[in-house]
């Protein structure tokens, strides 16, 4: 049989099973042999056996491989030792290949010129890995793959970096196979191009060979490959929904979303191996002759070791229920990897979190969620190693879930996941930007059950808040958020938002919270555009803002408590101030948490000294209030190392001391200080928020700043409002997470509020916190 023709129909034959269906892996194999058979008579009909000097015909890809799926293109290398006929006995090949429509890659080369290319050529060099022997002289193509093996060997390490380049434009361009909707079995991340990249590295000794987890995901994906395309009888390796439950049918799944599931896990699988055989081949830096790789401290605890996250050299992690949240949200915010190291001691050392988390832990994973896009890949880690479990339990029930809608792009966890990155971006917008995270990442973690996703949802995101260790009525707003994320959404699009009877119900059915109004408005705007491309529209956008604004007319604005009186111990760290004319501190320790009281007189300046000499100490606010008494002023703060250990005090009192004086250039260290560190942009856009001061009177209005927070932000905004002869009366600082609220009561030092004075502070402290 040397007729093209008679071999297409051949392979139809076997594809329609006209001798009884064979399963996919039979199917294959089935394949393998048919197109063997043929080309070993075509390359004997051809002279290739009776060829002198020496000829052979070769396959790689598939073929090569013995994975030749339905509708595959033939991969054949003609090898020859310089054959003067070599063109004629390749027409004699090829022609009937073509007349038969067999899609065809193919080439003549001798083995030099084969070894040369792949010199050049990435993709050529890791195909001859698959050379396999078809017809003609044995030795030839022994010659070539030894030759083909060997280079790969001595020159892979030098490629690297170009596979890498090439293995992530793939990615950009095909999206991954885990967690979505229309996976690209083939190109996708997670995918079988990936697994060859594997295969490759072990080939060049670099990595160890894929273990049976890896070898099982494979055997899915070629599975699921070949019942595509047996089913569509055309080349595709999308995998679209109608194909899908057809596939799982013959694969013996229940249905596609049981499919999807499986497929996502193979898709992490492979992704994750290949993450890690990148990471520790091709991107951590080689440190010079002599030197170490630089550790910069990232938080308490963690360090940034050339180019992974790390664990500091004395750190215990038996006696720190905390260091995980730290070293995953350091990894998300720096968009740098948890060293394979760091993930292994962790595992094996990391205490179990007992509810309620303590507060660093809830601010850890505050932060963790607030990171933007590097929460994606901690998340995927910590999930892939057993340690997002830990934390979540709950998150079983919708790992690798796929969706109901054909509108949502992701599987659910990723969905959640991806919802965080989006509130990430929305955390200015609201007063609770901790509360905005938290619940981005739990309204849907009900789905997966029998039940209403958003009753069931309200009722563990509860329980998960309360573990979490939120007060009990910010659970409830968690819970709250939880059942309620659809109404926003749902009346805004199919009720009329004009009758103020459908703002009055939803009013009505959010109890007049004001709060959980903008909470809900930022998490519908984030839950769509994580949803899929479209969800999230302008007419949307309208509708939503239209419905809020309406809601937010029905309920009172929002007022600024008094921060309240000074106790006695701050009554008399002011009278100290003012009698020696200096600054003044006192400092306690709980633990790893300091309260830090400073005092000054009345004429000289307390917050930006303040803030600036906090900063210099790696200090991190997370509240702070300012209050005015009898001649002198005093800023009462909470905080804690952001690595390190506590300062010394008497440093701490002469720096300050020297900062009142003017004496401290805090500003030039602060910058040397960030630089040193580092820093990442800001996730979200700062904003600036105007209310009156219903406890100072009219000569005040209160200042809100929503913004990311950063090395010494509260220092330059203190530095912003003094240069813009703005006197602060009193102010409110939080940092929940790596965001920050921080409300000053403010008046000018000369002249009145108004809209242009107004102007020129927001600029200020708008500018002062990008």
């Amino acid at each position: 049989m040397t007729d093209g023709g008679e071999l297409a129909r051949a392979a139809e034959r076997l594809l329609e099973g006209r001798h009884g269906r064979l399963g996919a892996a039979a199917l294959r194999a089935a394949l393998v042999d048919l197109y063997e058979f043929w080309l070993g008579r075509a390359a004997t009909a051809a002279g290739v056996d009776t060829a002198d000097p020496g000829v052979a015909l070769v396959a790689v890809g598939g073929l090569g491989r013995r994975e030749l799926v339905p509708c595959s293109d033939l991969d054949l290398v003609l090898v020859h030792n310089g054959n003067p006929g070599v063109a004629e006995i390749a027409d004699a090949l090829w022609y009937p290949l073509w007349d038969a429509k067999v899609g065809l890659d193919h080439s003549v080369r001798t083995p030099g010129e084969a070894v040369k290319v792949a010199a050049e050529d990435l993709r050529t060099a890791m195909g001859l890995l698959d050379a396999r022997h078809l017809a003609g002289d044995a030795a030839l193509t022994g010659r070539l793959a030894a030759a083909a093996r060997e280079q790969w060997r001595r020159t892979a390490r030098k490629r690297l970096g170009e596979l890498a380049d090439a293995v992530r434009l793939r990615w950009r361009r095909s999206g991954e196979i885990a967690q979505s909707a229309e996976p690209d079995l083939k190109h996708g991340r997670g995918g079988l191009r990936d697994f060859a990249v594997l295969e490759a590295l072990a080939a060049a000794q670099l990595t160890a060979r894929p273990g049976e987890e890896l070898l099982a995901a494979r055997a899915l994906l070629l599975d699921v490959r070949t019942e595509l395309r047996r089913e569509l009888r055309r080349e595709r390796d999308v995998l679209a929904a109608p194909e899908a439950e057809r596939v799982a049918a013959e694969l013996g799944f229940g249905d596609r979303f049981s499919l999807a599931r499986k497929l996502s896990g193979a898709g992490r699988a492979i992704a994750y191996a290949v993450d890690v055989a990148l990471r520790s081949t091709v991107e951590q830096p080689k440190p010079r002759f002599g030197r170490r790789p630089a550790r910069t401290p990232l938080a308490e605890g963690v360090v940034l070791h050339g180019n992974e996250v790390s664990l500091a050299r004395d750190v215990v992690p038996a006696r720190d229920p905390a260091l995980l949240l730290r070293v995953a949200a350091a990894s998300a915010r720096a968009g740098k990897p948890i060293a394979h190291g760091t993930l292994k001691t962790l595992a094996e050392s990391a205490p179990e979190l007992r509810a309620p988390w303590p507060p660093d832990a809830l601010d850890a994973l505050v932060d963790l969620l607030g990171a933007g896009e590097g929460l994606v890949d901690a998340v995927e880690t910590l999930d892939r190693t057993g340690l997002w479990a830990r934390l979540f339990p709950e998150w079983g029930a919708v790992r690798d879930l796929p969706p109901r809608s054909p509108v949502h792009a992701w599987t659910v966890d990723r969905h959640l996941v991806r919802a965080c990155v989006e509130a990430a971006k929305l955390t200015t917008t609201v007063a609770r930007p901790d509360l905005l995270l938290i619940g981005a990442l739990l309204h849907d973690i009900g789905k997966g059950r029998d039940a209403d996703h958003s009753e069931l949802g309200a009722a563990i995101s509860a329980q998960v808040a309360a573990r979490l260790g939120l007060s009990e009525k910010d659970a409830a707003t968690v819970s709250a958020m939880v059942r309620h994320h659809l109404l926003l959404p749902h009346t805004a699009t199919r009720r009329d938002i004009g009758d103020p009877a459908t703002v009055s119900r939803v009013v009505k059915t959010l109890e007049n919270d004001g709060l959980l109004i903008e909470l809900l408005h930022a998490l519908t705007k984030a839950d769509s555009l994580a949803t899929g491309p479209g969800v999230w529209t302008d007419w949307k956008a309208r509708l939503l803002a239209e419905l809020v604004s309406g809601c937010e007319e029905a309920l009172r604005g929002k007022g600024f408590p008094d921060p309240g009186p000074m106790d006695e111990h701050q009554r008399e760290l002011v009278a100290e101030a003012v009698t020696s004319g200096r600054g003044e501190v006192r400092i306690s320790a709980h633990g790893k948490v300091v309260t830090v009281l400073l005092a000054v007189p009345a004429r000289a300046e307390l917050l930006a000294p303040a803030a600036g000499v906090l900063a210099l100490n790696s200090l991190e606010v997370h509240s702070a209030s300012l209050r005015a008494h009898n001649g002198g002023r005093a800023g009462l703060f909470t905080a804690s190392p952001k690595f390190g250990s506590l300062p010394d005090v008497t440093l701490l009192r002469e720096q300050f001391a020297r900062a009142v004086a003017g004496t401290l250039p805090l500003t030039q260290r602060l910058a040397a200080k960030e630089r040193d560190y580092g820093g990442t942009a800001p996730v979200a856009e700062p904003k600036v928020l105007w209310f009156d001061d219903e406890t100072s009177g009219s000569d005040t209005v209160v200042l809100e700043l929503r913004a990311t927070d950063r090395i010494g932000l509260l220092f330059r905004i203190a530095g912003a409002l003094r240069r813009c002869e703005a006197e602060v009366r009193w102010a409110k600082v939080a940092t929940l997470g790596g965001a920050v609220v921080d409300s000053f009561a403010i008046t000018p030092r000369a002249g009145r509020i108004d809209p242009e004075w107004r102007a020129e502070v927001a600029r200020a402290v708008l500018a002062a916190s990008s």
